[in-house]
């Protein structure tokens, strides 16, 4: 796992459940790099790597070393897995993507036509590209800086979708009419205006915190009963394709007895 901060990370935890499981002698450990270091690292890499994954700030560097990308990355100009071939390609692919729509799917997602996310980062743009299932039509995008909001917008014509970018500071006035409502924030933003029970009770909730838990927006569904799609479900399915990847070198092809592997990979989850 690469990335900046990364010491947090509970990937490590998930991955080598995954390998233990499958009797693979694999190590998937923590590398502190920083974006003008991320080249050279990669460079580095000898015949024992298979791949790599990132975290923030480096997903869409990674993007931009590889060799082959998938539709999911391509789209959100960002990719957190890459898979070194035997014949010297890098192969990128977004697994948040198929992540976050299993993480809501199973938050009790059928459809969802509006969504409102805060934040326009990388996994914002997989929130938008992974709700193109649920018949998504429109997006309102809560921002700290609207200067960054460019890429979000790229991306909603790409999709055909409405968009609209308001200030983070107006966030819970724009929700009520929402069937998603996703934060996708840094640990340590907060939410300091309270949502309205109706739409608490009404939209899924889509925090991709997880560490601590419950993030700020999730504590408060939480605090109704509402309906919530964790960071934590979101780490473990996008795991589940990067083991995928990294042992088939198919993302789509599920593995062999992979509810056993998912399993163990969340025993290891809820212990750490």
């Amino acid at each position: 796992m690469l990335g900046h901060p990364v010491e947090h990370s509970l990937s490590p935890v998930l991955h080598m459940a995954a390998y233990r499981h499958l009797q693979l002698d694999w190590q998937y450990d923590r590398h502190d790099v920083r974006e003008p270091e991320l080249a050279g690292f990669l460079d580095g890499l000898d015949s024992q790597w298979r791949g790599v994954s990132a975290t923030m700030p480096l997903k869409e560097q990674l993007l931009q070393l590889a060799d082959e990308r998938d539709a999911a990355s391509s789209l959100t100009g960002a990719a957190n897995t890459l898979l070194l071939a035997d014949d010297g390609r890098r192969l990128a692919r977004n697994t948040d993507v198929p992540g976050i729509e299993r993480a809501l799917r199973d938050a009790g997602l059928d459809d969802a036509t509006h969504a409102v996310i805060a934040g326009a980062g990388a996994t914002a743009r997989s929130v938008m590209v992974a709700l193109e299932a649920f018949g998504l039509r429109s997006v309102t995008v809560a921002v700290r800086d609207s200067a960054r909001a460019g890429s979000v917008l790229d991306l909603a014509d790409e999709l055909s979708l409405e968009l609209d970018i308001v200030s983070l500071a107006d966030f819970a006035d724009v929700v009520d009419e929402a069937d998603v409502v996703a934060w996708t924030l840094p640990n340590g933003v907060p939410l300091d205006d309270s949502i309205s029970v109706d739409t608490r009770l009404s939209a899924v909730a889509l925090d991709v915190t997880y560490h601590p838990w419950p993030g700020p927006l999730a504590a408060q569904w939480l605090e109704v009963g509402g309906s919530v799609a964790s960071g934590r479900d979101m780490l473990l399915h996008q795991a589940v394709r990067q083991v995928r990847f990294f042992v088939s070198g198919q993302g789509d092809e599920p593995l062999d007895d992979e509810t056993a592997v998912e399993e163990a990979m969340r025993r290891a989850l809820d212990a750490a």
